[in-house]
């Protein structure tokens, strides 16, 4: 059996960072057409791994329905709701969504074990985590889907001071954000 994916994807401000200065990330809210997308490409993602902070970002999808959500919206709930979670921090005590296990430290080694017994592809979330799951060459593939907008400093999306060796699979422009999906070569810090 082919060893699962770990896949990094992230909303990303055209100057390269998840959220500005501020912690804000209010520009980056998707259109319906993007969040079609987005759920297209998650539906075959069996586990997240989230840090603390995208973790109780990404916890909304575990509540209700609201009345007002839209058929992508509400389609995400379901994907996000069906799959495993692990969150890694050394500040919570407990999880409080469904199908969520707390691990209080990131292991490459443990991660490679659940991508070689996975039957299905891995998300990890969170730029700072990400960064890490990437300094150890356990990603697969970087979605970047560039936002028409700079926000002139933040937390970028890809960790500074690493070189990373990319391959263009995927470029298509929904409305005026871009998609990209690049599979990784070898890492180089």
């Amino acid at each position: 059996m082919p060893r699962a994916r770990l896949r990094y994807s992230a909303i990303t401000s055209l100057d390269g960072y998840v959220v500005d200065a501020r912690g804000s990330f209010d520009w980056a809210a998707p259109t319906e057409a993007l969040h079609r997308l987005v759920n297209e490409q998650e539906r075959s993602i069996g586990t997240y791994l989230y840090g603390r902070r995208m973790y109780e970002v990404m916890r909304y999808w575990d509540g209700p329905d609201p009345a007002d959500a839209s058929g992508a919206s509400s389609e995400y709930r379901q994907i996000w709701q069906a799959a495993d979670k692990v969150v890694y921090s050394g500040t919570l005590t407990a999880v409080s969504s469904a199908r969520t296990t707390l691990v209080r430290q990131f292991d490459p080694q443990a991660v490679r074990q659940l991508l070689d017994e996975s039957v299905s592809d891995v998300s990890i979330g969170g730029p700072t985590l990400a960064a890490e799951a990437l300094r150890a060459g356990l990603v697969d593939e970087v979605s970047l889907y560039v936002t028409p907008v700079s926000v002139g400093g933040g937390t970028p999306a890809l960790p500074r001071g690493c070189r990373f060796d990319l391959r263009l699979r995927e470029e298509r422009a929904v409305g005026d954000v871009v998609v990209l999906g690049y599979a990784l070569g070898r890492t180089a810090t």
